[in-house]
């Protein structure tokens, strides 16, 4: 077991090369299936609703599984931890290639799911354990870029592998990644443990598994199947129903699965709360961007990669400058001048028409990735700032977990406003005296996803006022506050 003075001596570039590999590649696989949903419904001659879950089903793995890493990786140590589930996604991404019909294939993305949804926290928790505390801004701003980048660069790449190779490469590509990566673990991330739990909270697996898996399947189905059938009624009772018992496991048990009371910190619940709202409103523009242009402007799954690239490149390329400035300007400025820009950004794409210029879209995506960047790396480390290194584990898995339980409730909630809001703004056309189909059509969609983008403009805006809590916090005490956890960590 390494002791807490040799972590003193570990080197930040290697470290931060084999976690970028990781969580780059995990984070690459979410956005580059989106594209290749049509291809492999050809391929495979299945439905939409049926090849959906290669998406679907990836994303809730990951919400399930995100939980348990606190537990494994003091059991076991962050480094194995970190390891095995590189190498266990690696050799799931082998296993996609391999499908040989759609249902093998959404079992095994499920599998590479499950996998990714443990690299994430884990990566972060390595920072929070082993990287020197003042240098953990800049760490997680690396941290950041990697799984930035991937979203920047997965549309355009998958477009233009789709054109030029089959879709089996979209899984292939992920192998020389997965590899190197657990070349660069080994040496360069040092084995530690330091906290060993003395015994496995099976009943907290159990309902945090059930809990999850029956939300994410209710707020991701919901839409489909109806929000008011018995089966996503029953999902739902069923998720809020273990939700609670997980949580009243976790808080009464000797050895909780997942550490609630780290949630006793207010600036991690307070950073927590405000992650939750960037989180929501940044999925608007995620889902809202590429519908827009393929659906209304007919633009290409490669052309609309491009079109979305240089906002997405902007905020990676951003992001290691606002870790630099996190340690003399402190969160609250940051976060200010994030959801600022995010709002500013985010409303004049409540204005769009059906011919509205390329470039419009491609400055105010712009100006909210700006703002994106400013404020998500900022929430996230102040949140971690003053937790000690024994939880900052669970803390890591609290905020990945509840990262994607909330993508998953924002791509719901959005996807079911631009239905209704369609569907009323149709009928008003009508009412008005419009006749052409495709005319009401394209303009009920147009105004609808106006209305989401006006409705996540507001829901930024409620960050503004929690962000003045965050302070920043003076080095002295910081380290006290450390020194004293730690102690009665070790006690």
């Amino acid at each position: 077991m390494q002791s807490k003075d040799d972590l003193k001596n570990v080197r930040f570039l290697p470290i931060m090369i084999a976690i970028f590999f990781g969580s780059f590649v995990s984070t690459l696989s979410v956005s580059t299936i989106n594209i290749a949903i049509p291809v492999l419904q050809n391929h495979f001659d299945a439905g939409l609703s049926t090849v959906q879950w290669t998406l679907t089903g990836f994303m809730l793995a990951m919400g399930t599984f995100a939980p348990i890493t606190g537990y494994f990786g003091e059991r076991f140590s962050y480094k194995r931890l970190y390891i095995f589930s590189l190498a266990g996604f690696t050799a799931a991404s082998i296993l996609c290639a391999l499908a040989w019909d759609i249902q093998s294939l959404i079992a095994f993305r499920i599998l590479q799911g499950a996998f990714s949804g443990i690299i994430t926290p884990t990566t972060m928790s390595i920072i929070y354990q082993v990287i020197p505390r003042e240098k953990q801004p800049l760490a997680i701003s690396f941290w950041a870029v990697s799984s930035m980048l991937a979203p920047a660069i997965g549309p355009t790449f998958s477009g233009w592998l789709l054109d030029n190779a089959s879709w089996q490469w979209l899984f292939w590509m992920n192998v020389p990644f997965g590899i190197i990566g657990v070349v660069l673990i080994i040496p360069f991330i040092p084995y530690y443990r330091l906290n060993i739990p003395k015994s496995f909270d099976l009943i907290g697996l159990v309902t945090v598994v059930i809990s999850s898996s029956s939300l994410l399947v209710a707020l991701s189905q919901g839409h489909s199947w109806g929000w008011t059938t018995w089966k996503t009624i029953t999902l739902f009772i069923v998720g809020i129903v273990f939700l609670a018992l997980f949580i009243w496991r976790e808080l009464t048990a000797e050895t909780p699965l997942l550490d609630l009371r780290v949630l006793q910190n207010c600036r991690y619940t307070i950073s927590l709360i405000v992650t939750i709202i960037i989180t929501i409103s940044l999925y608007s523009g995620t889902f809202l961007t590429p519908v827009f242009l393929q659906n209304i402007q007919h633009v290409s799954t490669l052309d609309t990669g491009l079109i979305l690239l240089p906002a997405s490149l902007i905020m990676a390329i951003t992001v290691p400058f606002i870790g630099k400035l996190y340690n003399s300007v402190g969160p609250r400025v940051l976060l200010l001048i994030g959801v600022v820009l995010m709002a500013a950004g985010t409303l004049p794409l409540s204005w769009l028409s059906v011919d509205i210029p390329h470039g419009y879209i491609v400055f105010w995506m712009i100006v909210r990735n700006l703002g994106i960047a400013f404020a998500m790396m900022p929430a996230s480390n102040a949140g971690m700032e003053l937790i000690s290194r024994h939880m900052s584990g669970h803390a890591s898995s609290i905020s990945n977990w509840t990262r994607n339980v909330f993508g998953s409730f924002a791509i719901a909630i959005f996807t079911s406003m631009l239905s209704s809001r369609s569907v009323s703004h149709a009928a008003d056309l009508v009412q008005s005296g419009a006749t052409d189909k495709q005319t009401i059509s394209m303009l009920s969609f147009t105004m609808s996803v106006n209305d989401v983008y006006l409705v996540a403009t507001i829901i930024v805006l409620a960050a503004l006022p929690i962000s003045l809590w965050i302070r920043k916090v003076r080095p002295s005490e910081a380290s006290e506050k450390q020194a004293a956890k730690e102690a009665t960590a070790s006690a």
